[in-house]
């Protein structure tokens, strides 16, 4: 990459808002807190995150299947507990934040912004009830599933399974969904299959968004969206976030798929809905604890080489022939706008 055009690019990330929609940020730390480490953020993601310029980065509270279900509750509030252990421990690094405007004032005072999102609704188990109690612990963003079956909705397998027939929202997804929006919780349609994000666009109101999904008709994979459905999203004032897993970047077996290959889901979704509706959901898997203890069902890799490497998706852009002003678009405003739209 040209040092010049590098150098231009975090020039153009420093003047803007960076947003990364998703990441396992909570897991990581409960996973290596659980080990008696102590100030993992310190440690291991403020460097890369300040190096990349981010400004907010939105964490999932992610469940391994191995804790399903007797474990989902218990293991969603250790994780939480663990972001606010972080926090205590690094106040001067990051603020958990539960609106746009807590993000702006933790960046004005030197601090990423972090957020608290689903990814997955098992830690409800089949009780509605304690959507506002996550609410009240800072929760603003629901995905409804991964890709797994729970009592909201079915989500979309990596491979093909032997199963019976998919559905959409249970009558439970759809009391989650509308619960949701009237707390002002933004809802995420990556991982659910394409019967639940139809329920989703038919039951709610509110724009939602695909935090970490990219283009099914670039790579054939269920975890993609399709061009209807970004269309939908894109109608509902919604915003797509590009995943980094090489697997959902790419359908070729190669070691080296990278920025360019990730910016051709950013010009096909450009092309089909205009640059206000992507983002980033980079979903950076490769560095945390426990992205090895069990095996994906997908051979895959980050496609960019952690936080730190957002320069290189920017210059690429650049490169391209992105202008400035659609580049601040993808790599945050658009998130942000959405986010402020719903949960303030």
């Amino acid at each position: 990459m040209d040092d010049g055009l590098l150098r231009s690019a975090r020039e153009l990330i420093a003047e803007s808002f960076a947003m990364d929609a998703h990441f396992d940020l909570a897991l990581d730390l409960n996973d290596r807190r659980e080990q008696g480490k102590r100030r993992v953020y310190e440690e291991l993601h403020d460097g890369p995150i300040r190096a990349g310029g981010w400004n907010c980065v939105v964490s999932s509270l992610f469940i391994h299947s191995f804790n399903l279900p007797e474990m989902a509750l218990r293991k969603a509030l250790d994780q939480i507990s663990s972001l606010y252990g972080e926090h205590d421990e690094s106040p001067e690094l990051f603020s958990l934040c539960t609106t746009v405007g807590e993000v702006e004032d933790a960046n004005l005072a030197g601090k990423t912004g972090v957020l608290i999102s689903f990814e997955g609704v098992e830690p409800l188990g089949s009780d509605p009830l304690l959507l506002k109690i996550f609410h009240r612990l800072g929760v603003r963003a629901v995905g409804l599933a991964w890709s797994r079956r729970n009592y909201a909705a079915d989500g979309c397998s990596f491979n093909p399974l032997k199963e019976g027939r998919k559905g959409g929202l249970t009558a439970f997804g759809v009391e989650v969904a509308e619960e949701a929006e009237a707390l002002g919780m933004l809802i995420d349609i990556s991982h659910l299959n394409d019967e639940g994000v139809e329920d989703v666009a038919r039951f709610t109101k509110k724009p939602f968004i695909a935090s970490h999904s990219n283009c099914r008709s670039l790579v054939p994979s269920m975890r993609n969206l399709t061009d209807e459905q970004t269309k939908l999203v894109a109608s509902r004032g919604g915003v797509i976030g590009m995943n980094a897993c090489s697997a959902f970047v790419s359908s070729d077996k190669r070691d080296d798929i990278g920025a360019e290959d990730l910016c051709r889901h950013i010009d096909h979704i450009v092309k089909l809905v205009g640059d206000e509706h992507v983002g980033l959901g980079l979903d950076f898997c490769d560095r945390l604890a426990s992205y090895h203890v069990t095996p994906p069902s997908i051979e895959s890799y980050d496609s960019l080489c952690g936080h730190e490497a957002l320069p290189e998706l920017v210059a690429v852009l650049m490169k391209n022939g992105y202008k400035d002003e659609s580049i601040r678009r993808i790599i945050g405003l658009n998130f942000r706008r959405v986010y402020k739209e719903v949960i303030g």
